[in-house]
């Protein structure tokens, strides 16, 4: 016959309470690793905030401060409007360095010829001469050289690549007898113009 055997396990209560032991420290653990992350990501979340925060006064600073800059602007009449700046712009892309054109001017010009005036209207620049007639000297040889001179000069052909004789007449000057002329040097602003 045989026999028949019970197996008692009298530590289960023991290997019970080890298993809960055991995924209790699982629970905590879990729980604690949880809780961590929650606390860096919301670390990370204040802090991204108050670094956003701070921008945001930065600029909100910065805008005030404009704001009262043209606001002073116009009230001190110092204010650029777009028209005013669109002004600028083409005064400076159109300008004319006078100082260098003048000294080119007096260099070209000899001890035969003397520039009695000029003016400049319309992007044009006049000039006003007198040369003293003299028999053995063509006064017009003399004036084309001049002309001549102007062209090739960079100075002047640079805003004036056009050069022209317009007219002359004989005049006395205290029984001189003198021959007045004139000579137009044309703006590459009036060329665009025609």
């Amino acid at each position: 016959m045989n026999e028949l055997f019970f197996k008692i396990n009298l530590n289960k209560y023991g290997d019970l309470k080890q298993k809960a032991e055991s995924e209790k420290r699982v629970f905590q653990y879990t729980l604690i690793g949880y809780i961590l992350v929650i606390v860096i990501m919301t670390g990370f979340v204040i802090g991204f905030n108050i670094d956003l925060q701070t921008k945001i006064d930065s600029r909100s600073k910065l805008l005030n401060e404009i704001r009262n800059e043209i606001e002073t602007y116009e009230i001190s009449g110092e204010f650029l409007t777009k028209l005013d700046l669109e002004r600028m712009a083409i005064i400076s892309r159109e300008r004319i360095f006078w100082a260098k054109k003048l000294v080119a001017l007096s260099e070209k010009t000899t001890d035969k010829i003397a520039i009695t005036n000029f003016s400049f209207k319309g992007n044009n620049l006049s000039l006003y001469g007198i040369t003293k007639v003299d028999k053995n000297q063509k006064e017009f040889d003399l004036i084309d050289n001049f002309i001549t001179e102007l062209k090739n000069n960079v100075h002047i052909n640079t805003d004036f690549p056009e050069i022209t004789f317009v007219l002359s007449r004989l005049d006395y000057e205290k029984d001189i007898e003198i021959l007045r002329f004139q000579i137009d040097l044309i703006s590459e602003s009036s060329e665009k113009g025609r």
